[in-house]
């Protein structure tokens, strides 16, 4: 029973409570990572060079994700935590200056998308179509993401204070609208002219300004919010800014080390054709179902580790990592299966050619034995950020990709092929996991433990 006074987060059996605030993300998460697929199946009946454009343009779109999942981070951190201290007023005014960074993020990405979207597109090729196609598709998904930032802000507004199922409506309407819009925007249907690779990505805007309406109207006008913002006597306060940043900025820097190590890896692949960087845009879009619950869970588990942390809750903050490691580990063995056993029929998805066939099996068979080891590494290095020391979870991601992936696929293409190239993740997860458990015990016996003697 939740005691009169105190919230969900501080008192509610953990596997219940963690089930009961990720579920409603896990789902929307899991049609988020639906829709993405959807969207490349749909852009791969137009033709390969379709594909290849949008898998070249799926960097930049991570950059777009990494600012407002950074944002997110921050303002989630921020509200759980102060609400844990009982420090209403202090969450509110982080949700308010949530949604002034979101409006800040949204225009900076805007100008700098519409003027060098052609300039990202021509560094991998030169062929005509796929420029075109990648330069229109970021174009259009660079301008109009302030309703995936303004989204995410408001998301994260709600999660921090424990209300899920809010946020889960709102990325279900934006995933079926982009759905149902990618087949009649694609390819030309009840009227609608043909539109191919930019029909894709205004599916993707429509899909996210439509979530964005919808996620205002409930933090504005919804009765039951925990927190009562108040834009009209707003006051704006640098050291709020600089709180949310101080969680919010390594959280994004380790969600667009990813961005980078994407488009590096793709030079890395350049050599062996288009075909192979089609296969890594696919393998990274698939692997979003193996992902995507996961992060949903990570969602769920952020305000709980936050609350708790906050309330000096020791048990309950280790039995809330035990739990959400054990769930991830589940989401991961189905994916290595999945992975294993149907890497043809998943191609044949995307009307994959032979060369296309033969490359994205291997792809698909070696990297997702990386998934066992990031299965306990993504929920423990998760709770580094939403205690407000994120730069942890940065300087793991930092490893994991630029200090590890990198080099040893390099290395593997170099010595023995494409073949091989994919063994950097299985490496890279394996030593990056060795480090956030070293870190996570480290917290563990040095803040946590520490509660404990004090009681």
């Amino acid at each position: 029973m939740e005691s009169k006074g105190e919230n969900k987060m501080g008192v509610m059996p953990i596997p219940a409570l963690l089930m009961s605030m990720a579920l409603p993300a896990i789902i929307s998460m899991v049609v988020q990572a639906m829709y993405n697929v959807v969207d490349s199946i749909f852009v791969a009946q137009v033709s390969e060079n379709a594909l290849t454009a949008v898998s070249l343009a799926f960097p930049v779109q991570m950059i777009i994700v990494s600012c407002s999942v950074g944002m997110g981070v921050g303002i989630n951190s921020g509200i759980s935590r102060r609400l844990g201290e009982h420090r209403q007023k202090d969450a509110e005014n982080i949700a308010e200056h949530g949604f002034l960074m979101a409006a800040i993020i949204s225009v900076v990405l805007a100008v700098l998308g519409g003027l060098f979207s052609r300039n990202f597109a021509m560094l991998f090729t030169q062929s005509p179509e796929i420029v075109t196609g990648c330069a229109d598709y970021l174009f259009i998904c660079c301008v109009f993401c302030f309703g995936g930032v303004v989204t995410q802000a408001g998301f994260s507004t709600l999660q921090g204070s424990g209300e899920m199922i809010q946020p889960m409506i709102g990325q279900l309407i934006g995933a079926i609208t982009n759905i149902i819009l990618d087949p009649i925007m694609i390819f030309g249907l009840f009227g609608t002219p043909a539109m191919g690779v930019r029909g894709a990505a205004i599916a993707t805007v429509t899909g996210q300004i439509l979530a964005m309406v919808y996620v205002l109207l409930v933090v504005k006008f919804r009765k039951k919010n925990i927190l009562k913002l108040d834009m009209k006597n707003f006051t704006y306060s640098g050291e709020i800014m600089r709180d949310i940043l101080a969680v919010g900025l390594p959280a994004a820097i380790m969600q667009g080390i990813s961005s980078f190590m994407v488009t590096i890896y793709n030079l890395i692949l350049a050599p062996y054709g288009t075909t192979a960087m089609a296969v890594f845009g696919v393998f990274f879009k698939v692997q979003s179902f193996v992902f995507m619950p996961v992060f949903g869970l990570c969602q769920g588990a952020m305000p709980i580790y936050g609350y708790n942390y906050g309330a000096r809750k020791r048990e309950r903050f280790l039995e809330n990592a035990k739990v959400a490691c054990a769930i991830s580990e589940c989401f991961m063995i189905a994916g290595v299966l999945l992975f294993q056993l149907l890497p043809v029929q998943i191609f044949h998805m995307f009307n994959a050619s032979d060369a296309m066939m033969s490359v994205g099996v291997q792809c698909f068979r070696v990297i997702s034995l990386s998934f066992f080891t990031a299965g306990i590494g993504i929920p423990l290095s998760n709770s580094f950020q939403a205690v407000g020391k994120a730069y942890i979870s940065m300087f793991s991601s930092f490893l994991r990709q630029m200090i590890l992936l990198l080099p040893f696929s390099w290395l593997f293409s170099t010595l023995w092929g494409l073949d091989w190239v994919w063994m950097g993740f299985v490496v890279a997860d394996a030593l990056n996991l060795i480090f956030i458990l070293f870190m996570f015990f480290r917290m563990k016996k040095q803040e946590l433990d520490t509660w404990q003697l004090e009681a």
